[in-house]
């Protein structure tokens, strides 16, 4: 839907963030610029990989196992995902708005129900022409990194317990070795002008990032043009639009085993490969691998993205106008990877490329009246939207050489079976929507909303959904002005419910039975591809639904000196999507895609803005988000055509692994029903017991009694807390003095654990001497690795995100050529403040995966970032 409907527009609990809010430091992608402005929404990212918190933006928590947890996300009223957003130049949007409740996601319908940022990209405006050019420069550099044994130490300690390793009679400190200080830069130009009935805006941009990790980093090229024209005195407004990007990156191929390899490594080897090819190693250290060979293995993608969309509205009378919107996009996404002879795959190449387009078109018939004291508005909309996707990948193995990587395929001389495939899918959903609102006044607003959405992905009988939503929302202090005083001026309550869907867990053909190659026979002397199934057929497949309801309300006093918004908030899904082990017969494969699971969301999110200081040379403004979050995942099982089908009520989702953890009981993250996604379930340590030849050992409790520790699934294992933060916090001080001013953002978490593995793995002085340990490790002299609660410890931080000092520089004498000069210096990552060990307390903590909540051995290195920013317009 285009973005410009009645019901989008400040109303509800949709927060707007316009540029004024947009984070100030060094910002290189629009969700840089978002993260931390908004309650409600997490965007995790250690500060480290900024393209990680890709995969972990959540609006309001998880609300599925299976299905999609990303947002929504809408540019310019074209349907797109967290990729495309981060393609877009920061200085090329407006504003965002989240919409998180029933009465802003249900018109999206099955899209909707993980929320919504809606992203409105600048436009041409004014009489006038402008050229403006926005650069940043910045540099990163290491401050902190795991404080392992020095090549010195090393050798004291191999001494001192009588043990022998190799000496390379080096002293090599391999995590400074595999950094550099890095390097950002973005440009961005733009022109823009127009008249009263037609404007224009055209940009380029331009981002490089050299990151701290040696060989490693990324680029991005974008290109956007947006024209407007009035036509027939006003009648018809023609509004299109083209935005274009090329983005590059250099991926680490495997994050957690190059850390692991850099902090493990004997440090008295070499970083630099020897005269006679590839690297010394310990030989005994199967886990790790010289970090010199790992930054030489190539992970490239290559993303493009190209999209052109217009609208055509129409004013057939002072109440009535009509709109037409149409889209296409086309996105291709490559990978390249090629690890060569010196690791364990002793050259091999892959590549594969994924390609879509997405036409969509909509029409839009409005209506509003005002009679007297009452406002009536109505909304008829369609929708047809198309997606074609294809795909393909190759893997290549043999290479003799490492001259070739992946640009000569043919110079491997396997072709490994599977490894070899390509897909096509092609999907169609057809909208309806009505709406309708009623207001009194400006006093009161009632809002009602239905939408229909039906999609070829589901079973035969359930192809429609169906996502009514109403809300309201009352102006007190108007209403009754003998309850406003002079402290009191504002007061809005707000509350709506509705239902919205979710379509992200499903592929194009789950509802029905598929047929793939499983295997190869000879038939009549010639090689044969054979063909089994892998998917039951389920008719009965159907659309998550979520349901939502909130209540809220605005506060201001003093002349909105401070202003209090507070909302609760509690949604449930149904019908909830799960993969469950079924028998063969009567199913024909052991598993099935099922709508039976339900979880709950409810939360309290709370806002504070003040004004303590407002003059005409100075101003000082404060702004804190809070938001309390709670999840629960209530079943797992149900009815499916008169047979009960249920899953383990203890699922493990996440644990350790690495040298000593093979076999082992290393689960550590689980899903449990009837608990929030994502619970330590662990042993309980008592402490240190000192063994007789003085080392310590870790000494788990005996939780049910039974006279001896069992260490399984199902053993003596205990819920220690969970990965998600139950409280998140931002908050923004600025201060103005005349042109010049300061900003300061902190981010924070808390109410969650983490779990360490990485001490535990490098406290345990039995891997030494063959893989390093912790300078402190010796000294405890713990010979154990038994995974316990012991290294489970308090998440919560505050970090002071960015310092920014600016200076908006008078240009009257310059006035007939610029108009406007800034210049600004920023901090990025100055401080934590958090009692955890490791190395950030900025891990994943909101997306439910296999890492969440656990800290093992994939951290990188800490840094901060010191830019210098320009911004001119002509």
């Amino acid at each position: 839907m285009y973005t410009d409907s009645i019901l989008f527009g400040r109303k509800g609990s949709a927060d707007v963030i316009t540029r004024d809010r947009m984070n100030k430091g060094l910002v290189s992608t629009p969700l840089e610029a978002l993260s931390g402005q908004a309650a409600g929404v997490n965007i995790s990212s250690s500060g480290a990989d900024r393209m990680a918190m890709l995969s972990s933006v959540r609006v309001r928590g998880t609300t599925s196992l299976t299905g999609g947890n990303d947002p929504l996300v809408i540019i310019d009223g074209v349907y797109s995902d967290l990729s495309a957003l981060n393609s877009i130049f920061p200085a090329d949007i407006e504003s965002f708005a989240i919409l998180k409740n029933a009465a802003e996601t249900a018109p999206y319908g099955s899209r909707g129900a993980s929320g919504v940022i809606q992203v409105t990209t600048k436009k041409g405006a004014g009489n006038r022409f402008h050229i403006s050019y926005d650069t940043n420069l910045g540099l990163e550099s290491v401050y902190k990194t795991i404080p392992m044994l020095t090549a010195a130490q090393y050798r004291s300690e191999v001494a001192r317990l009588g043990l022998t390793a190799p000496d390379g009679g080096f002293n090599t400190d391999f995590q400074r070795a595999i950094t550099r200080t890095g390097f950002i830069q973005n440009h961005h130009l733009a022109f823009s002008g127009g008249s009263e009935n037609s404007n224009y805006r055209a940009s380029l941009a331009r981002m490089d990032h050299n990151s701290i990790i040696r060989l490693h980093g990324s680029n991005n090229f974008a290109a956007k043009v947006d024209l407007m024209q009035r036509a027939f005195d006003g009648l018809l407004q023609i509004d299109m639009g083209l935005f274009g990007t090329s983005m590059r990156k250099d991926n680490i191929f495997d994050v957690q085993k190059l850390f692991y390899s850099t902090a493990a490594q004997n440090p008295t080897l070499d970083y630099a490969p020897k005269a006679s090819g590839g690297w010394d190693r310990n030989s005994q250290a199967s886990q790790i691998v010289a970090p010199g060979a790992l930054l030489n293995e190539q992970d490239k993608d290559k993303l493009l993205n190209f999209n052109t969309h217009l609208r055509l509205t129409a004013r057939l009378s002072k109440d009535v106008s009509l709109s037409t919107f149409g889209s296409y996009s086309y996105n291709s996404s490559s990978n390249a990877q090629y690890l060569p002879t010196w690791v364990w795959a002793q050259g091999q190449a892959y590549r594969s490329e994924l390609k879509s387009e997405d036409w969509l078109g909509n029409l839009e018939a409005r209506w509003s009246h005002t009679f007297g004291r009452h406002a009536l508005s109505a909304l008829f909309f369609s929708e047809l939207q198309k997606l074609e996707q294809r795909d393909f990948y190759t893997t290549v193995k043999g290479f003799t050489s490492n001259e070739f990587g992946f640009d000569n395929l043919a110079a491997g001389s396997l072709r490994p079976y599977g490894g070899t495939g390509s897909s096509y899918e092609n999907t169609n959903t057809t909208s309806f929507m009505a709406q309708a609102e009623y207001g009194y006044r400006d006093l009161f607003t009632l809002t009602g909303n239905i939408r229909a959405d039906g999609s070829s992905i589901f079973g035969a009988g359930n192809k429609w959904g169906f996502f009514p939503s109403v809300s309201a929302t009352w102006d007190v202090l108007n209403t009754l002005p003998h309850v406003r005083t002079a402290w009191f001026n504002t007061l809005k309550l707000r509350s709506g419910y509705g239902l919205s869907g979710n379509t992200g867990g499903i592929r194009a053909y789950n509802s029905l039975l598929l047929l793939n190659p499983v295997g190869m026979i000879s038939w009549k002397g010639t090689p044969a591809t054979t063909l089994g199934i892998l998917s039951n057929a389920n008719p009965d497949l159907k659309w998550e639904t979520r349901s939502s309801f909130n209540v809220g309300a605005d506060m201001g006093f003093w002349q909105n000196r401070v202003v209090l918004t507070a909302e609760y908030y509690y949604s449930r899904t149904r019908d909830m999507l799960y993969m469950y082990d079924v028998p063969v017969p009567p199913f024909v494969y052991p598993q099935m895609l099922a709508n039976l699971g339900s979880m709950s969301n409810s939360g309290f999110e709370f806002g504070l803005g003040v004004t303590p200081l407002q003059r005409k040379d100075m101003e000082l403004n404060i702004n804190v988000n809070v938001s309390f979050q709670k999840n629960k995942l209530l079943s797992l099982s149900g009815n499916y055509q008169g047979r009960y089908l249920s899953a383990s009520t203890v699922t493990p989702i996440g644990g350790l692994n690495g040298a000593g953890f093979h076999g082992g009981d290393n689960n550590i993250v689980y899903q449990i029903i009837g608990q929030p996604l994502g619970v330590f379930y662990l042993p309980h340590c008592k402490g240190l017991v000192k063994r007789a030849d003085g080392s310590y050992a870790y000494d788990i409790a005996d939780l049910d009694k039974d006279g001896k520790v069992d260490l399984s699934d199902s053993g003596d294992r205990y819920i220690a807390g969970q990965a998600t933060p139950k409280m998140t916090l931002g908050s923004n001080i600025s201060f103005r003095y005349k042109n010049f001013d300061v900003a300061l953002q902190m981010n924070g978490a808390f109410g969650h654990k983490i779990y360490n593995g990485t001490a535990l793995t490098y406290m345990n002085m039995t891997s030494f001497p063959y893989y390093n340990v912790m300078a402190k490790a010796p000294a405890a002299n713990i010979t154990d690795q038994i995974a316990s609660d012991y290294w489970l410890e308090s998440g919560n931080y505050l970090n002071f995100d960015y310092l920014t000092v600016g200076w908006n520089i008078p240009v009257q004498k310059w006035s007939r050529y610029i108009s406007s000069l800034r210049i600004s210096m920023s901090v990025n990552n100055l401080a934590t403040i958090t009692s955890y060990s490791g190395l950030t307390p900025m891990i994943n903590s909101y997306a439910v995966n296999s890492t969440i909540g656990i800290d093992d051995k994939r951290t990188y290195p800490i840094y901060r970032t010191y830019s210098f920013g320009l911004s001119i317009q002509f």
